[in-house]
């Protein structure tokens, strides 16, 4: 009889086992992951871990699993795959011995607090083989899902511009970083996805600190350049909390379709271009002509259509895409190079902003965070 504990090292699928799951971190986004993976089936919720003896013990009460101090009780213990929810700068520390040890990693957006530990992740689970998936939970909202299975179904769509807004009251909840790291990675996220993991190759951005001392206000605008036929795109987007009420809104157009996905609303509609050539040719040419076509409805040019949204619940939508690249033995929905560029493109944006803070007494210190074409070499996909 094998001695191996769950969290010994691996590269190997882990088929139909039962799997045993831990949370570290059952703060605000934590105490939902301990929920979802109590009420999956074939997993065991074996512990929770939280520097506060109150929430971690009421948590396992809760769930009906084991309270610990450290992470190291977590592993001791023996788990296959566990969720980090603790503060973004902890992340490495906490999730450093679990993959080494080959212990799949689940961890809360974003990856690590700048793009060097997000690097340093991102190597030590290449080196053991271990699964690790950054939590950018976005892409698991219902809308997006929605969004992702009409461009699978439909004509491709091309983004050719994206415009973002992201804003909500101040609730004084991940005020230590900047709003970038806080909100607008969210949407950081769903646009580098939709460029193919590409990178901007310009990024300009201005932001302001009000109430902390990072940004509590910032508008990016970051440009794509993607070999052809792609081409490029241009990305403005606008992260707030300090507005006076929440809006999370993206609009894309692209060269045969206009989307606007109103998040909050759960709402999303895509209108396409339906008219055949000649009709189109034959509209512009009576323009270039004068001719009055006021009466015409351009309606009968489209198509508008609202995205056929589900109820599911992204958290467990994201879990249950996590479990199964464990049991899989596959790269997970977000793996860790995405979370690596979400994280880089989040600091040159900060980076830009800062910038432009230094300009308002220095004028020659503004400038772009742009990559050289050696970077863009290293980086794209």
């Amino acid at each position: 009889m094998s001695t191996e504990k769950p969290s010994a090292r691996r590269t190997t699928p882990l088929g139909d086992k039962r799997l045993r799951c831990g949370v570290i971190g059952v703060g605000r986004m934590g105490r939902h992951h301990a929920r979802t993976y109590a009420n999956m089936d074939n997993v065991e919720l074996v512990g929770v871990v939280d520097s506060d003896e109150e929430r971690r013990e009421t948590i396992a009460d809760q769930w009906g699993c084991k309270a610990f101090a450290t992470v190291a009780e977590l592993q001791a213990e023996g788990v296959d795959a566990v969720s980090i929810a603790v503060p973004t700068v902890a992340h490495r520390a906490a999730a450093e011995p679990l993959l080494r040890e080959g212990v799949a990693c689940l961890i809360e957006k974003p990856l690590a607090p700048d793009s060097d530990e997000a690097w340093a992740l991102k190597q030590v689970a290449e080196d053991a083989g271990s699964v690790l998936m950054v939590g950018h939970i976005e892409r698991f909202n219902p809308i997006m899902r929605a969004l992702r299975r009409e461009q699978a179904s439909g004509l491709p769509i091309v983004p050719r511009f994206i415009e973002v807004h992201r804003v909500s009251p101040m609730t004084f909840r991940s005020v230590d970083v900047s709003v970038v790291m806080d909100m607008m990675i969210h949407d950081l996220d769903v646009i580098l996805m939709l460029m193919d993991g590409h990178e901007p190759t310009e990024v300009t951005a201005s932001g302001v600190p009000v109430v902390t001392e990072h940004e509590d206000i910032c508008n990016a605008r970051l440009v794509f350049d993607r070999p052809a036929p792609l081409g490029r795109c241009v990305v403005n987007i606008t992260a707030s909390r300090l507005a006076l009420k929440t809006e999370r809104v993206t609009r894309i157009t692209g060269e045969n379709a206009y989307i606007k996905i109103d998040y909050a609303a759960k709402t999303g509609t895509i209108i396409r271009r339906t008219a055949n050539e000649l009709q189109m040719a034959e509209v512009r040419s009576q323009l270039r002509d004068g001719r009055d076509l006021t009466d015409l409805d351009w309606h009968e040019l489209v198509n508008i259509e609202s995205l056929e949204i589900d109820d599911a619940e992204p958290i467990l939508a994201e879990i249950s895409s996590f479990l199964d690249a464990v049991r899989a033995g596959e790269p997970p929905e977000i793996d860790a190079t995405a979370g690596f560029v979400n994280v880089r493109t989040a600091q040159r944006i900060v980076e830009a902003a800062r910038a432009d803070w230094a300009s308002w007494d220095n004028p020659e210190l503004a400038g772009r965070a742009s990559l050289t074409e050696s970077e863009l070499a290293k980086i794209q996909p």
